[in-house]
């Protein structure tokens, strides 16, 4: 039963770094209609700008706060350069390899600005873990499942409560008409990079003290919550909640009870499988085609 345990709080905390890049791309989608596929790489660049400058000497809670308004920065100009020149005359497909190339490009410009090394910071809480039921588990790992729980919140309540919140669930249903009720469509979708970016940098700031992080820690991470949207359905952020957390699941067991050289492979395959029977995903909303 403690075995058990062990891989069910060791997915949780996996899993929960895949939710929130599930929710990133959710984010996005949902307010353009893009598959962001550089959303990976705003967990990297979060991580590798907060080690740097803790490195130079600035306060870790600095540095961390500094990392997210980077990035933010960084999927403004993502949105601005790459995404809003092109709208209206790409295609899906078009728009797809541009944020490929994009992911391909922040990842060449961090391994120039930073290095090619392995690097982490230290835990917010320190490294003693914390047994429950004989299992352990690390601080730094409650502190992800908590953020990850706290941004879940604090969206349900944006988007809920807020004015903004409710133009971009607007936009997402309807740009046309999220227009023509004034609602201004170009800074709701550079919002939505900006709040999609910040959400990335937030979990490479939690996450970095147990997986680490370098240069090109963005790739696995992108395909793992784009899985996890699509398990879940690409739209839906609480699709994107339990779409993570499956994921995790799905590779702490396999990892645990057959071997970690399939855990991969593993979660890729059960995804299919679901994908061939639910396309939408557990939670997409079907769509009506007048004719």
């Amino acid at each position: 039963m403690s075995e058990l345990l062990q891989f069910l709080l060791s997915g949780l905390t996996v899993g929960a770094v895949y939710a929130l890049v599930a929710l990133g791309f959710t984010i996005i989608y949902n307010a353009s209609g893009v598959v962001n596929f550089a959303q990976g790489e705003f967990v990297m660049i979060g991580g590798m700008t907060t080690v740097f400058l803790f490195d130079a000497g600035v306060p870790l809670f600095a540095a961390a706060v500094v990392a997210i308004i980077v990035t933010m920065l960084v999927g403004l100009a993502l949105e601005k350069l790459a995404v809003e020149p092109t709208r209206g005359e790409a295609s899906v497909v078009t728009l797809i390899i541009i944020t490929i190339g994009a992911s391909i490009f922040l990842r060449g410009v961090a391994q120039v600005v930073f290095d090619k090394q392995i690097h982490r910071f230290p835990s917010f809480s320190g490294d003693e873990p914390i047994v429950i039921g004989g299992a352990t588990i690390l601080p730094q790992s409650l502190w992800v499942i908590g953020g990850a729980a706290a941004i879940f919140a604090g969206l349900y309540f944006f988007f809920s409560r807020s004015l903004l919140g409710k133009a971009v669930l607007a936009t997402a249903n309807n740009r046309l008409a999220a227009k023509l009720v004034g609602i201004n469509t170009i800074f709701v979708m550079a919002f939505s990079f900006a709040m999609s970016a910040a959400i990335g940098a937030i979990a490479g700031v939690l996450v970095t003290p147990i997986t680490l992080t370098s240069y090109d820690a963005g790739i696995a991470l992108a395909l793992k919550g784009f899985a996890a949207a699509m398990l879940g359905g690409m739209g839906s952020p609480l699709g994107a909640l339990v779409g993570g957390l499956l994921m995790g699941q799905i590779e702490a067991m396999t990892a645990g009870y057959i071997s970690s050289e399939y855990k991969d492979a593993a979660a890729f395959i059960v995804i299919l499988a679901v994908l061939f029977v639910m396309p939408r995903g557990i939670f997409g909303r079907r769509t009506i085609d007048r004719v």
